[in-house]
């Protein structure tokens, strides 16, 4: 099985760039497909609404639902005091089973943290090279499990990349993905010394051809347990105890917030036969 855990769908709603224009999921699937990939993550371009860009992703999802997972993606600063309302309705609405935050947006937050915990969602984070702060979240939330991307700097940052091996290697909650890593020894010295339970397959498609990028697991020649938690084992294991209603620390499950209706059909990928969708 192979999933790819970090994907853009949808259109955003500015002329910056691809990653906040559009992202079409039509020669990513094709591309997909002729590598043998089975699921994909889904994240929503950049957006000035998330919410609004959330449910665009969700109408993705419920066209495939054996095919596609997804992130909430939201913005730490324009987003505070709604972060728990939006995640709501993407984990229980649509089946959502993590959240996105990207630097480019602003810092992560503890609100952002405390709703991934109240979740039990994994977080990944974009810190475009700013991987100082994963002590910062391996200590204070040591319950909550962060994926990295790009090792840590799209941008091809040889310093950010390295410290962040170090942060891998020792923070139990600390992940990364393989997106758009160039310098192919730093992959190699992640999954060496943090070992590939550490490591998750992700493209940063449909940008990047998803092909491309899983050749990188392949050229790592792994035994074949290794490989298959790096191609999905690692992502199955972050999602396996989400909650659907987030706990307080009462231990008293949390009720809808207001002004969110619940569909009867929720797209639920962790109900039943264990991540029977891929």
């Amino acid at each position: 099985m192979i999933i790819d855990c970090h994907c853009h769908a949808g259109a955003g709603d500015g002329l910056t760039g691809p990653w906040d224009t559009r992202a079409p999921l039509d020669k990513y699937m094709r591309r997909a497909a002729r590598a043998g990939i089975n699921c994909t993550v889904l994240l929503a371009a950049f957006h000035s609404d998330y919410r609004r860009a959330n449910r665009e992703v969700a109408r993705i999802v419920a066209s495939r639902p054996e095919r596609f997972y997804a992130f909430a993606f939201v913005h730490a600063e324009r987003d505070r005091g709604r972060i728990h309302s939006m995640v709501y309705e993407a984990v229980h609405r649509f089946g959502f089973i993590g959240i996105k935050v990207h630097r480019h947006d602003a810092r992560i937050t503890r609100e952002i943290c405390e709703v991934a915990r109240a979740f039990r969602l994994p977080v990944l984070y974009d810190v475009m090279g700013e991987v100082s702060v994963c002590e910062l979240l391996a200590q204070e939330y040591s319950d909550v499990n962060f994926i990295i991307p790009h090792l840590g700097s799209f941008a091809d940052d040889w310093r950010a990349q390295s410290a962040l091996i170090d942060h891998l290697a020792r923070h139990p909650n600390i992940y990364t993905d393989t997106a758009g890593v160039r310098r192919f020894d730093l992959l190699e010295q992640a999954v060496k010394r943090a070992g590939a339970k550490k490591v998750l397959f992700g493209s940063d498609g449909p940008w990047l051809h998803p092909g491309v990028e899983l050749a990188k697991i392949y050229a790592l020649r792994l035994p074949d347990s290794e490989e298959a938690l790096m191609l999905s084992r690692n992502f199955l294991r972050l999602i396996s105890s989400i909650r659907r209603y987030p706990v307080r620390s009462t231990g008293v499950a949390s009720r809808a917030p207001d002004g969110i209706g619940v569909s009867s059909e929720v797209h639920d990928p962790w109900a039943g036969e264990q991540f029977a969708c891929c």
